[in-house]
């Protein structure tokens, strides 16, 4: 039985990378650490690094994501403020992956700590799914649930009337602070 080589340093950072960008799917720190025969830490620490060197990654509940730059298809960002209890959360996320609409992020206004803000990452139902069972299962609270429901929400689309028609969900819902 041979025992996998370990890459070192640099050459793994380097591989890490590139894997990332190849991967249109969110790779978990456990898949990269497998991949490369080092501790899911030490995967940690090379993120950070990464980042430290402004390359484009983020972590969502899926795993962590390389931000392309120019895909060629041109996406519209806004910011929505909303409020709802933490048992319509799936609903809301639904509604606008529902209506082809990513959800970028959650941000909150706190007493304390200022602006937090939080990548979701999620343009589907399975991966609302996963993202809610990631907070069920490390039994972490929404950050809406420190501002009495109150949030915003960056999200993109292909263009303004996905958005609008996003907005008049969450509308018609009630979720949507206007």
């Amino acid at each position: 039985m041979t025992e996998q080589k370990k890459i070192l340093g640099e050459e793994r950072r380097s591989f890490i990378l590139q894997l990332l960008k190849d991967n249109l799917e969110p790779l978990t720190g456990s898949e990269l650490a497998t991949r490369t025969n080092v501790s899911r830490q030490v995967i940690v620490g090379d993120i950070t690094l990464l980042k430290a060197r402004n390359e484009p990654i983020i972590a969502t509940s899926q795993g962590y994501v390389y931000l392309k730059q120019n895909t060629g298809t041109p996406t519209i960002e806004k910011t929505i403020a909303c409020r709802h209890t933490p048992k319509d959360t799936e609903k809301e996320l639904n509604l606008l992956v529902d209506h082809g609409v990513l959800v970028k992020d959650v941000k909150i206004e706190h007493s304390v700590y200022g602006d937090l803000t939080a990548s979701i990452m999620v343009s589907n139902r399975q991966e609302v799914k996963q993202f809610l069972e990631s907070i069920q299962k490390s039994k972490a609270s929404l950050l809406s649930e420190l501002t009495d429901g109150i949030h915003l929400h960056t999200i993109s689309a292909s263009n303004t009337k996905v958005l609008d028609k996003a907005e008049a969900a969450l509308r018609d819902e009630g979720f949507l602070i206007e």
